[in-house]
């Protein structure tokens, strides 16, 4: 009879962490569903690579395998998420400085030809080029700036998930992204766009 209690008992303790784990999976699932998007664009913001930002999203989802018994404590999730997106990303471009690659496609060669659209040549080829620009104005920006700025303008983060994720406060945030935006706006004007 106690044998049987035992037995009772050690399945119930079983079952209970079966569901326990059951649900912390599916937490995790949830997260991906939700969030994989964001992790990707903040990967590729600051690794400006599709295949680097692919493998730092995986990264940032295993480091979450890692640490999901925490998971539990994580008071906003999209955050917690961005910050860990942002520093695997960040520890990425640190490594990816130290190796010397050759890039396959130049940003420098011509334009290809493009299938016909309601915009003409000359628009299209101006807005390629001020993308362009932007792009190398944006990326010389010292990283104090650059960071606030990539991830209000281009992730559509709240300052106080942008104070959350960099580990500043907000106010520090919202005049990071203002002086970003005036030196952006001073060197697309000296360049000549309006």
């Amino acid at each position: 009879m106690i044998e049987g209690r035992r037995v009772l008992a050690g399945e119930a303790i079983l079952s209970n962490a079966a569901a326990a784990e059951f649900s912390r999976d599916q937490a995790i699932e949830k997260l991906v569903r939700e969030h994989s998007r964001l992790v990707y664009r903040i990967a590729y913001a600051v690794l400006r690579l599709h295949h680097d930002a692919e493998d730092a999203t995986q990264e940032t989802f295993m480091r979450v395998l890692r640490y999901s018994p925490r998971l539990a404590a994580v008071a906003d999730p999209k955050t917690w998420l961005a910050r860990i997106a942002w520093r695997v990303a960040v520890d990425r471009s640190k490594r990816r400085r130290h190796r010397q690659e050759i890039p396959l496609d130049d940003p420098e060669k011509p334009i290809p030809e493009m299938a016909s659209s309601d915009v003409s040549a000359d628009a299209t080829l101006q807005g390629s080029q001020f993308e362009a620009a932007l792009e190398k104005l944006i990326t010389a920006l010292p990283e104090k700036l650059r960071a606030p700025l990539i991830l209000s303008a281009l992730q559509e983060m709240s300052p106080r998930e942008i104070a959350a994720t960099l580990g500043i406060n907000e106010a520090a945030v919202r005049s990071r992204v203002f002086r970003a935006r005036q030196i952006l706006k001073e060197k697309l004007e000296q360049q000549g766009y309006r």
